[in-house]
């Protein structure tokens, strides 16, 4: 895969250099006494943002029909408006120019990363799939409108907002471990879920998409890489963190729980975390050359 350029990175993800931090745009910096300074803030932009993108993302996620897609379109709408209006910051990672050839990219990492994982599980005797019999356009068009919603808000969220505002607090490598380790606990609640598939899920997918977002610097590749994920794994019939919507096939696991997953699905077996861990290094590999790792800004505390 070839990488943007770095300077095209640096140019355009920082908040706007002109006039300073934040309290520099336009001689508002005095404006709206302590609430206004919080709010232009890292922390209080991102919080304004996981607010919006959260609340459009509850009203539209188990929408019937492209509902969900709506509320995507309508996450970014609010994604651009707090990054731009609260944050002062630019949002290439939002555009549409390259955004299809994006996706696409990041499709083809999250599908062969699945069906890798489940393939292995496979040979080693943990899975046993048959087709479901249930009716496929029916069955592919559900899924591919559930997911693309819920892919493209949990990125906003994760690694559009909570992402880039902790990596201007404390730099890259922090922003990592904290959205990471929040992917993990954001997990808890679902069926089957435990400490074991909370850490996987951090490894796997909580620290890898963060560093896939910091190679590419755009959110389209993180989210086609999550909407393949789960698309791929609901149409395999194997449950989606601890969730078993109907899929193309049904699935019956074997053995243990560490390969197959158990009830969580394959999110909770040692096998994808295993190979998310190798991913994960040679992305880190590709975002430290492409300059997209960034050390704590002088004068964050």
């Amino acid at each position: 895969m070839s990488t943007p350029s770095a300077a095209h990175d640096d140019a355009g993800s920082r908040p706007d250099e002109d006039g300073g931090d934040r309290g520099g745009r336009g001689g508002r910096g005095g404006r709206g006494g302590r609430l206004g300074r919080f709010v232009r803030a890292p922390l209080g932009w991102m919080l304004a943002g996981l607010v919006g993108v959260g609340l459009v993302s509850g009203l539209t996620a188990t929408g019937p029909g492209p509902v969900p897609v709506l509320g995507a379109v309508a996450a970014v709408a609010v994604y651009g408006v707090v990054m731009r209006r609260v944050a002062g910051r630019s949002t290439p990672e939002i555009a549409r120019q390259g955004a299809g050839r994006e996706a696409l990219r990041g499709g083809a990492v999250g599908l062969g990363f699945v069906l890798v994982s489940a393939l292995l599980i496979r040979v080693f005797g943990g899975y046993d799939f048959s087709w479901a019999g249930n009716g496929f356009f029916s069955v592919v068009w559900s899924a591919a409108m559930v997911q693309a919603g819920a892919a493209v808000t949990e990125e906003l969220m994760f690694r559009g907002l909570a992402l880039q505002a902790l990596e201007e607090q404390w730099g890259s490598r922090a922003a990592i471990v904290i959205t990471g380790l929040f992917f993990g606990v954001a997990h808890l609640g679902a069926p089957g879920a435990g400490a074991w598939s909370a850490l996987a899920i951090a490894l796997e997918a909580g620290v890898m998409l963060g560093v896939a977002f910091l190679w590419r610097r755009n959110i389209w590749f993180v989210a086609g890489l999550h909407f393949a994920w789960n698309t791929a794994e609901q149409l395999l019939g194997i449950p989606v963190s601890g969730h078993t919507p109907k899929g193309l096939f049904t699935v019956d696991t074997h053995g243990s729980a560490l390969l197959s997953g158990g009830t969580f699905g394959l999110e909770a077996s040692i096998v994808p975390v295993l190979i998310g861990v190798l991913l994960t290094v040679r992305m880190s590999v590709l975002a430290r050359r492409n300059g997209g790792l960034r050390p704590r800004r002088p004068g964050r505390r």
